[in-house]
């Protein structure tokens, strides 16, 4: 299962994080998904949990944010949004198209807990 892997990725970058902030562990962590990302929302939110048992961010939730397709017109200009399948400009329905959006997998948010530092009282 290739979203094994990825949610492997993802606990790797997670721990990077939390080593950064000095934290405790990760409580929310929030994943940006594009349609054209190659990846299962649903396969990767089951993989998680198996990825993540035993570090830091095993109890977190995570959150699978969907990330809209867009296209900029290589004719118009114009950046409208496109469906999976028909990647046309809105505006005027050519097809001479950049993706803008929505072939992304991206880290968006890591919420930690950590501890507070203790200062002297006067």
């Amino acid at each position: 299962m290739h979203e094994l892997a990825v949610a492997q990725a993802l606990v790797e970058q997670v721990e990077g994080v939390i080593r950064a902030h000095q934290a405790q562990r990760a409580t929310l962590i929030r994943v940006r998904i594009g349609p054209l990302a190659g990846v299962v929302p649903d396969l990767l939110a089951s993989a998680f949990p198996l990825a993540a048992a035993g570090h830091a961010m095993e109890h977190a939730a995570l959150e699978l944010v969907d990330a809209p397709i867009t296209v900029r017109c290589q004719t118009c200009d114009a950046e409208t949004e496109a469906a999976i399948n028909r990647l046309v400009c809105g505006a005027c329905g050519d097809w001479h198209t950049q993706i803008v959006s929505g072939d992304e997998l991206l880290l968006e948010s890591v919420e930690l807990e950590t501890t507070p530092s203790l200062t002297p009282e006067s």
